[in-house]
């Protein structure tokens, strides 16, 4: 098998991954937030966030990955706005690619430790695709947050607790990237009106299609 294409900065991609055998990861409602709450730990130094959605057992995020300039930017914000760090250790850009497998492997521990599993998890390597044009964007988006009703969850996708989606619709703070995705759907009416519209799995991409379907 050949060595995935590293995480490029400054690049726009859908990340996705499922449970080995594509048995559950989130097998309890309360692992949902743990993984957010390890998401936000491992993620967010490296890389924005416009969309996700995590189902039983597998995922999607929509995730723009950060310049080592950006890298270091967060890293000042995080500094000043802790009341715990009293010396600043020096900033050493980190490796997206290392910090999303950092991220599959924390959450495996936790979830071995908390069910007696023992194993792997996820899938190896997690999946990545580039976006390359702003239609695609969209369409992503939608694809992700219609998720749920597309694999029989639920019968709306607007009522799955673990997706992105309602946090568009509210003033609420969020890590996500709220204002450049809703400039992207041109306003948050055209957002909810193009949600309405079925994606086909086959514009997102073959190989998705073909793993998630």
């Amino acid at each position: 098998m050949t060595s995935p294409t590293p995480l490029q900065p400054g690049q726009c991609y859908h990340i996705y991954n499922r449970g080995n055998n594509r048995e559950n990861v989130f097998i309890e409602n309360r692992n949902y937030p743990h993984f957010l709450k390890l998401y936000a730990r491992h993620i967010e130094p490296v890389a924005d966030t416009y969309a996700y959605c995590l189902l039983r057992n597998h995922f999607h995020f929509l995730v723009r990955i950060k310049t080592e300039e950006e890298q270091g930017a967060y890293y000042d914000q995080t500094l000043r706005v802790s009341e715990t760090l009293r010396v600043s250790p020096p900033f050493k850009p980190k490796n997206p690619s290392q910090q999303f497998s950092n991220l599959f492997n924390a959450y495996a521990k936790a979830i071995n430790r908390a069910y007696s599993r023992t194993g792997s998890l996820f899938e190896h390597p997690f999946g990545r695709i580039p976006i390359t044009s702003d239609a695609y964007f969209v369409r992503l988006a939608i694809y992700i947050h219609q998720n749920p009703q597309m694999h029989g969850l639920v019968d709306d996708f607007r009522s799955w607790p673990y997706s992105s989606y309602r946090a568009f619709l509210s003033t609420r703070p969020t890590h996500l990237r709220r204002d450049d995705v809703l400039a992207w759907f041109d306003g948050v009416d055209n957002f909810v009106a193009l949600h309405q519209q079925q994606v086909e799995e086959r514009l997102i991409a073959p190989l998705v299609a073909e793993d998630f379907g």
